[in-house]
């Protein structure tokens, strides 16, 4: 919308001469000064920068919630690689627009400086969406395939759930008669959807029930799992041999980081200080 409206502003006052010659970039010399509805715009281009920032954090707050309630793993659906992008032109974009509004007020640095720092910031910005974007695969095509998402909303409250205490006991039964026979946590990428379809339940029942009944995100509940399948073969001998990488890609983990960092949250132990502390 700002972006409409002032192009829209710069289409009208193109046809009024007097008018748009007092529209510019430079620096004004004394006694001059700027139509006040294009100060306007430049005051809203200097926090613009700012305000998507924001904007853009709360929507990887959400994503983040979105993944500990529908995904057991969080490699390559992170955005990494998109959140660096967004805080680093965040800060130059604001930098630099404090260089131009420093340039306005007091006529430091030159124009081109302001502006050529400007396009050429976005203009690698664009490009490196571009190029990461077109090798980021999709994260909720499989889940939209099967049912709804469950959003930050759907975590914390259940309004209009139609969930009874009796059905919700069969379902915890139920749940941890598969988790416990069936092992589906073994597979690394396990989606809520997938185990919803493995219990034959819907999505919003299962995150219901390990929300509410198991106190947990559908992350921290597979993922404890996980840790305890870990634990279990570094006592059991015939691992013996196993690295604890291997070990851990054989218990439904999918990369050595995750591991690490979900193992020691759980045991408050690395894997190796726990594999060193086992009695043999």
């Amino acid at each position: 919308m700002p972006f409409v409206l002032f192009n829209l502003y710069l289409l009208v006052i193109s046809f009024i001469p007097s008018y748009s010659r007092s529209v510019t970039l430079e620096h004004l010399p004394e006694g001059h000064s700027l139509p006040i509805i294009f100060i306007f715009f430049l005051i809203l281009t200097i926090f613009s920068g700012p305000v998507y920032i924001i904007f853009s954090i709360r929507l990887f707050f959400k994503h983040d919630i979105n993944i500990f309630n529908n995904f057991s793993y969080s490699e390559n659906i992170k955005l990494k690689w998109l959140r660096l992008l967004i805080y680093i032109f965040g800060v130059v974009w604001t930098a630099l627009i404090v260089i131009t509004v420093i340039h306005h007020i007091f006529d430091l640095f030159s124009t081109s400086f302001c502006t050529d720092g400007l396009f050429i910031s976005l203009s690698v910005f664009v490009i490196l969406i571009g190029y990461f974007g077109l090798k980021q695969r999709l994260i909720y095509k499989d889940l939209m395939e099967t049912e709804h998402i469950i959003s930050p909303n759907n975590k914390i409250k259940y309004a209009g759930s139609h969930l009874d205490e009796r059905t919700a006991e069969i379902y915890v039964d139920k749940l941890t008669n598969l988790m416990h026979n069936s092992k589906p946590y073994l597979q690394a990428k396990l989606t809520l959807p997938q185990l919803a379809v493995e219990l034959d339940i819907s999505t919003h029942y299962l995150s219901q029930i390990i929300n509410e009944k198991f106190k947990l995100n559908f992350f921290d509940y597979i993922n404890n799992f996980r840790v305890e399948e870990v634990k279990k073969k570094m006592k059991d001998s015939s691992y013996m041999n196993f690295t604890l990488l291997a070990i851990a890609l054989d218990s439904g983990f999918n990369s050595k980081s995750a591991f690490n960092r979900i193992f020691k949250k759980v045991t408050n132990l690395t894997p190796s200080q726990y594999h060193n502390s086992i009695e043999r």
